[in-house]
């Protein structure tokens, strides 16, 4: 299944990706990552999925970012990842940053989600088995559990890398006094967390709000950013109607709700700032988010080629005036 007419580009580390230090280690990310939380499904082209990894190699992309429960149904984005893994990619596993998660549905019955040791290190054994893969870069606590003792979950993140199933350890979504704990407990056992993995865009900042970020940053802690374009809402498309195919016309993650007049309202403004900026919306979007150092880096979800090269571009101008920044914060 090998494909040996895949020869990645030459100049994919200085073709304009940036590579960022993520806290206190020695692991540099890009700037803007691929995330596999859709359109990496059963139901999706895998020509296309194949394409999209490619390019985003090409394009300096380095760090995949997926869960154990992506995909419709659960688990079908890890494998795609793992056939494409297999297709072109096994040549390159060490410029590879991979990453999966656990914690959130993902079989029938009491083992099947949340932080317990048994679910965490079961769900690691299924995803490294589906993505072909002997260990991945960083696994996470895909969010907090709050009956089972955090020290359980803890612990198995740090016996998962001495058992050499992956080579750190991330957490995902945790509120500010039980991500302090994490830092510590972890730290006491020479186990550093590389990354804390958080909701942030210019219609969420409540990681901002709630001094997650700032958190993060001070326990040498990098953090990853998703959901940038708000599912959509911070992009072109719902500013004339819902088109057909979307994610809300298909009744996915983000629904109709949603799109409130007020919301479509910001988002209009927001894109007429984009537009003096010479930039599209989801462009401004994701350049607003790397403004900041603080930010390892974004991971974006795409469903072509040509949408990752559009999100690229936003690399390009990642500073905002004051009054540019002024305005943003007046519409949101």
């Amino acid at each position: 299944m090998e494909n040996l007419s895949y020869t990645p580009a030459e100049n994919r580390y200085s073709c304009g990706m940036k590579y960022r230090r993520c806290g206190k280690s020695g692991i540099m990310l890009p700037e803007i990552s691929l995330g596999f939380w859709h359109n990496f499904s059963v139901e999706d082209s895998f020509d296309n999925c194949l394409a999209m990894v490619e390019h985003a190699f090409d394009k300096g992309i380095t760090y995949f970012d997926l869960a154990n429960n992506y995909g419709i149904p659960y688990g079908t984005a890890e494998k795609t990842f793992g056939d494409i893994m297999k297709k072109s990619f096994m040549p390159h596993r060490n410029e590879l940053f991979i990453s999966t998660k656990a914690g959130h549905e993902m079989w029938p019955g009491p083992y099947g989600e949340w932080g317990s040791r048994k679910y965490l290190m079961s769900s690691l054994d299924n995803s490294l088995k589906t993505m072909n893969l002997d260990y991945v870069d960083v696994f996470y606590s895909h969010r907090y559990d709050p009956n089972t003792p955090l020290e359980e979950t803890l612990q198995a993140l740090v016996d998962i890398v001495c058992q050499g199933k992956a080579l750190y350890v991330g957490i995902s979504k945790y509120p500010k006094e039980a991500a302090e704990f994490a830092y510590n407990y972890l730290e006491e056992r020479d186990m550093h967390c590389l990354a804390y993995q958080g909701r942030y865009n210019m219609y969420s900042c409540e990681t901002e709000k709630d001094g997650i970020i700032k958190q993060a940053n001070e326990n040498g802690t990098g953090f990853i950013a998703f959901s940038p374009l708000a599912q959509g809402l911070l992009t072109d498309r719902y500013l004339n109607g819902i088109p057909e195919g979307s994610r809300v016309a298909r009744g996915g993650f983000l629904k109709k709700e949603q799109l409130t007049d007020n919301v479509l309202e910001k988002s209009r403004k927001l894109n007429k700032l984009a537009q003096k900026r010479g930039q599209t919306l989801a462009q401004m979007a994701l350049s607003w988010i790397l403004k900041d150092n603080k930010i390892t880096s974004v991971i974006i979800g795409a469903s072509s080629v040509l949408q990752i090269d559009d999100n690229l571009k936003s690399l390009d101008n990642c500073s905002f005036s004051l009054e540019e920044q002024e305005i943003i914060n007046k519409i949101v």
